[in-house]
Formats: structure tokens, sequence, C-alpha cells
């Protein structure tokens, strides 16, 4: 399988997040690297993934995975 490179304009970091918007609502919604490449959705290094920001009066969804 072919390494996910972060979305983000010069960034040539592994992807390790994937994030989606729902506009009509307002929401972003961050969560662990989606299965496939989605035209719909970006890909996050770690470091943007934890410097992402949103519009003022938007809410951000972080799904986070278990750590057993």
């Amino acid at each position: 399988m072919r390494e996910r490179l972060c979305s983000k304009v010069a960034c040539a970091r592994e992807a390790v997040s994937t994030l989606t918007y729902d506009y009509g609502d307002q929401m972003a919604a961050i969560g662990p690297l989606g299965r496939a490449d989605d035209p719909h959705a970006h890909d996050l290094c770690a470091i943007h993934t934890e410097r992402l920001s949103v519009p003022r009066g938007w809410i951000v969804v972080r799904h986070e995975t278990l750590q057993v």
C-alpha cells in the first residue's frame, strides 16, 4: 500500500488522521486515518492535526482511538 501524505501544501510528512467538514452544521470531524483515500476528506500529519483550527463558531469533533 502506498504511504499517504499530509494534504497541507508543502508538507511531505506521513498522514496520521483524516479531517472532514460538514458546512451545514459548521462542524469539523477529525479521527484516525481513513481506510481509503477519500477525495472529500483531508489527510493530516501529526503536527497539522494538533494545529487544526476552524472558523469562529464552528465545532471540532475529535474521534480518538482507544490505547490499550
